[in-house]
């Protein structure tokens, strides 16, 4: 079944002209797809490239990428922060593969008892990064980064089909638009999975909404080969899928089919790490005692905000600035989800939305990635983009532009260089 069904809907048109003067069958998809997506795909890239234009400026401008070391945020160019971080062990899984572990660290930092290891990091964008560096004959550096700029452009049509869907085309291309700009978007540039994990959410989201339930669940199992928040996936698709088994309006199997095949992509690698480990819960393990990234029912969250409302640094990880970025944001989320459901969105976005709230804002880890860890939630921007509709489209051109301009700073440079992305 086709997972991108729209340009279904445009009708064929009835032409004199001779069939080879029409062109083949794939150019008229192809210029039907353009069509469609091209306004939002267009909006989203040029935002994107004025705030990354801005970060790598801000770079240059610091120079304190130049005494870092290449894996925490530095590099010989400003360009090669996006690389650093989690980016240095995208690379490491795409060039030697896993060598799944759990080794001691006597002695070793509070907390820290096992010793960081690869496994922690999802297969399937490395496995593209790779993909990617074999068919073009680019360095693993620049196949990721076309990995995520392209990721990001199916993310940016994802979304708009989503709120298309909902409250019309003008709308979406603006929804597109403040994803580019939002919070944590500068993780949609870098060698990160953000960007892949987005483009199927929002697809998966767009299929169940059109009941295509076995591209739903086929998408949702690739979902959980990129990241382990892809549970909010699965458990959005599952239930949206058991409604539709209650109420029989597509059959049983089809929606039966998405509700099986939604989480064997996340459960099989946890497994497979975990056998190779020898010891079945290892990867919640090695998050746990390697990572000190584990769900702790928000008291981490609790800690880190009244930290920064108090003025203090007394709670893991520390970061000034993003973490003043992240309560921000926090306090944000109550306006921001009300809006959401005021628009009665369906069950899948509504679910969706509400479970990666809770695991970001229900785990413990970096406080200050608050902002990338919601990047995913894109349903919390459909009440934005329906009021901002009624703007004129030169308004609209100032207010996005202006904050792609300042995404540059907030969601990139404070991201990768103040604190730790």
């Amino acid at each position: 079944m086709n997972a991108i069904p729209a340009v279904a809907d445009v009708p064929e048109q009835q032409s004199d002209e001779p069939a080879e003067a029409r062109g083949t069958g794939w150019q008229e998809r192809a210029r039907a797809l353009a069509v469609r997506f091209g306004p939002a795909v267009w909006c989203y890239a040029v935002l994107k490239l004025i705030g990354f234009t801005v970060f790598m400026k801000l770079l240059s401008f610091s120079g304190d990428y130049v005494k870092k070391h290449p894996r925490f945020g530095g590099g010989a160019n400003p360009w090669d922060v996006v690389a650093s971080w989690d980016g240095w062990w995208y690379q490491q899984v795409a060039e030697f593969g896993y060598h799944p572990a759990l080794v001691p660290v006597p002695g070793g930092p509070v907390g820290f008892n096992i010793e960081q290891n690869s496994a922690a990091f999802f297969p399937l964008y490395p496995g593209l990064m790779r993909l990617t560096s074999d068919v073009t004959g680019l360095g693993l550096y620049g196949a990721g980064m076309l990995v995520s700029v392209v990721a990001s452009l199916l993310a940016a049509a994802g979304i708009y089909a989503v709120v298309d869907k909902l409250a019309g085309p003008r709308a979406g291309v603006i929804a597109a638009g403040i994803w580019a700009i939002a919070p944590g978007s500068g993780a949609e540039w870098a060698l990160y999975s953000d960007s892949t994990f987005v483009a199927l959410a929002a697809w998966a989201c767009y299929c169940v909404m059109t009941k295509q339930w076995v591209a739903a669940g086929v998408i949702t199992l690739a979902a959980g080969l990129n990241r382990p928040t892809a549970a909010a996936l699965i458990g959005a698709v599952g239930l949206a899928a058991l409604v539709e088994l209650w109420r029989r309006e597509s059959g049983v199997v089809r929606p039966l089919a998405a509700l099986l095949l939604a989480p064997v992509g996340l459960l099989g690698y946890v497994g497979w790490v975990g056998s190779q480990m020898g010891e079945w819960g290892g990867y919640f393990r090695l998050q746990h005692d390697a990572w000190l990234h584990y769900f702790d029912w928000g008291q981490g969250t609790y800690y880190a905000i009244r930290g920064v409302l108090l003025g203090r640094n007394d709670y893991p990880f520390a970061f000034p600035v993003p973490d003043l970025f992240a309560t921000l944001i926090v306090l944000s989320l109550p306006a921001l989800i009300v809006l959401m459901i005021r628009l009665r969105p369906p069950l899948v976005l509504t679910a969706y939305t509400l479970a990666t709230i809770v695991s970001v804002l229900g785990s413990l880890g970096i406080f200050g990635n608050v902002s990338r860890y919601l990047l995913p939630a894109f349903p919390l921007f459909i009440a934005l983009a329906v009021a901002m509709r009624k703007l004129s489209w030169p308004v609209l051109a100032a207010v996005l532009g202006t904050g792609a301009a300042a995404s540059g700073w907030y969601a990139g440079y404070v991201i990768f260089e103040l604190g730790v992305p």
